[in-house]
């Protein structure tokens, strides 16, 4: 093949093209032909690739002998581009959020922060709690005081935490995080440990 440029293709609309099972359509399968290089003579390739004019010429060959000029850069498509997406998309208010005011110093927008936060750890470790508490993750010394304190107890945990494996392991969500849990092993020792913590008797 030479220098100079064939016609492109013309493809035809989409809504024109017959996919089905007794389809005439040719499926165009070009043959790629490309010099296989290693080594050296892939340094003394690109280096002619990067050449003005010599490099652009040799493209110029290798994208015609392989029909991507024709097939591809030079091809006419009769249809007009998708600017927008074609399924039915609507914005939905975020809820629950509030916005700090403009100009406050760092530690007043932390106060904002903490602000947002739950009251007390009982309103986010109660088993009635909404989802939309549950923003901070507590730590062992956190349950531990709320334990000691009275403020929550390890059946309420425990409760709300199996509550929330039997979301996520129905049928609109299909997480199954653990392999086995056992809702009535996980009570009686939240039953015992809630115990242990009413007569100040700890686990040694």
């Amino acid at each position: 093949m030479g220098l100079f440029g064939s016609s492109a293709k013309v493809y035809r609309p989409a809504p024109e093209v017959d996919l089905g099972p007794g389809s005439a359509e040719l499926y165009i399968s070009p043959n790629v032909k490309a010099p296989r290089v290693a080594g050296m003579l892939v340094k003394i390739f690109v280096w002619v690739l990067e050449m003005p004019v010599v490099g652009w010429v040799l493209l110029h060959i290798l994208k015609k002998d392989n029909l991507i000029n024709k097939l591809v850069s030079e091809a006419e498509i009769p249809e007009p581009p998708l600017f927008t997406s074609t399924h039915r998309w609507e914005d939905t208010p975020e809820q629950n959020v509030s916005l700090t005011k403009p100009g406050l110093s760092p530690a007043e927008r932390v106060r904002e922060a903490v602000d947002c936060l739950p009251a007390r750890l009982e309103s986010t470790l109660a088993a009635d709690a909404p989802p939309s508490s549950s923003l901070k993750r507590w730590t062992i010394m956190d349950f531990s005081r709320a334990y000691s304190s009275g403020e929550t107890t390890p059946v309420q945990v425990a409760k709300r935490f199996l509550a929330a494996v039997k979301e996520s392991s129905g049928p609109t969500m299909n997480m199954a995080f653990f392999i086995s849990c056992n809702p009535e092993d996980v009570l009686k020792q939240a039953e015992e440990s809630t115990l242990r913590y009413q007569t100040g008797h700890r686990c040694q």
